[in-house]
């Protein structure tokens, strides 16, 4: 398509700039110029001699100049001649060529028109419109991953995750920040929310083991229909942001699995800090040693089982029941009885949440 959109301007501009003019792809082909017999000419050699040049070079007769299309070279442009006012051409034609290069884009480019909807930047009745001009299957099962790199490598975020979902019609690899990358992957009907995380597992390990990087992947729920996809992107960003507080030890962080995290992440500050003062009236959490707060969080993760604890920790029983009183003694809470393990896990929650964030007023 593009090859179409610069052969037209090159045409509309050939009288006024009265010079051979001409465009090269990244495959150093002649892709559109005024003499329509050079179209499919080779130019790879002059392609290979600007790689190691700066942005603009003077060659065998030709101006030449790369193309800029968000960021990134999207081919080169040549104007006859090797005089000033070609160089002043060659110009005024790259710079043409990139901004019209990107308003198309943005107006007829699927992955522009999926960042637009997950950022909330169109309007909900024109979503069914633009899919239809898109060719858009507007009602397939997709999933959110935002790509969060904590290190770099040395090839761009973008390009890595490009390589890995090569497939433009059903993956849509978006750019959003230096560090974060979305992914929008179609997934097969009925998709469950074990196979949403293998893929997530599977990107991880493919980062890891090939560029050596190291990330983290928030993921959505799997959405039916396109204009569900800012709810997924949101979803995906919660994952992380939850994620970062409560599951500091994951890579992978499902919205579906954040559990009471996700409400306690919601909760204004203020309302947390009250709460963690009516539960802890007897005591403060801040007087339980590092040792006491191990042997809670062991004695949650097997159940409520004193016996299976103990067994865990290699203490003796009776040694468990001691340190279970004595947190009974200091904060008024039994952590053998239910309801009061259920305050007791909330509360650690809530403590590990303000710890986190600044307040909210």
């Amino acid at each position: 398509m593009s090859n179409r959109l610069y052969q037209s301007i090159i045409h509309q501009m050939k009288d006024a700039m009265s010079r051979t003019i001409g465009v090269i792809d990244e495959n150093g082909i002649i892709i559109a110029c005024s003499e329509l017999s050079r179209i499919g000419e080779s130019m790879q050699k002059i392609r290979e001699e600007l790689s190691y040049s700066s942005e603009t070079a003077v060659i065998d007769g030709y101006t030449y100049r790369y193309i800029s299309v968000g960021g990134k070279v999207d081919g080169l442009v040549f104007v006859e001649g090797e005089d000033k006012h070609a160089e002043k051409m060659s110009a005024i034609l790259a710079v043409s060529l990139g901004n019209i290069r990107n308003l198309y884009d943005d107006k007829y480019d699927k992955g522009s028109f999926i960042k637009n909807i997950m950022l909330d930047n169109i309007l909900p009745s024109d979503i069914y419109v633009k899919s239809k001009e898109l060719h858009f299957d507007s009602e397939c099962d997709r999933v959110v991953y935002i790509i969060k790199f904590a290190t770099q490598g040395s090839t761009l975020p973008y390009e890595m995750v490009q390589e890995l979902f090569p497939d433009r019609e059903h993956d849509y690899v978006i750019n959003i920040n230096e560090t974060d990358v979305v992914l929008v992957r179609e997934m097969a009907d009925g998709a469950e929310e074990d196979k949403t995380e293998e893929l997530a597992h599977e990107i991880e390990s493919k980062l890891s083991s090939g560029y050596g990087v190291e990330v983290s992947i928030g993921c959505s729920t799997v959405v039916d229909n396109l204009k569900d996809l800012a709810r997924a992107y949101k979803e995906a960003r919660i994952a992380l942001e939850v994620g970062k507080v409560f599951d500091t030890e994951k890579s992978v962080i499902s919205y579906e699995n954040l559990g009471i995290g996700r409400l306690i992440y919601q909760l204004p500050t203020t309302l947390c800090e009250i709460f963690l003062q009516e539960v802890f009236k007897k005591g403060s959490l801040d007087s339980l040693d590092k040792e006491t707060l191990m042997t809670v969080q062991s004695f949650f993760e097997n159940n409520l089982n004193v016996s299976e604890t103990s067994r865990k920790l290699f203490v003796h029983r009776n040694t468990l029941v001691y340190r279970l009183e004595k947190i009974r003694k200091i904060t008024g809470l039994d952590l053998r009885q239910f309801d009061h393990a259920v305050t007791f896990k909330v509360a650690l929650m809530v403590k590990k949440y303000l710890t986190s964030r600044p307040a909210k007023f």
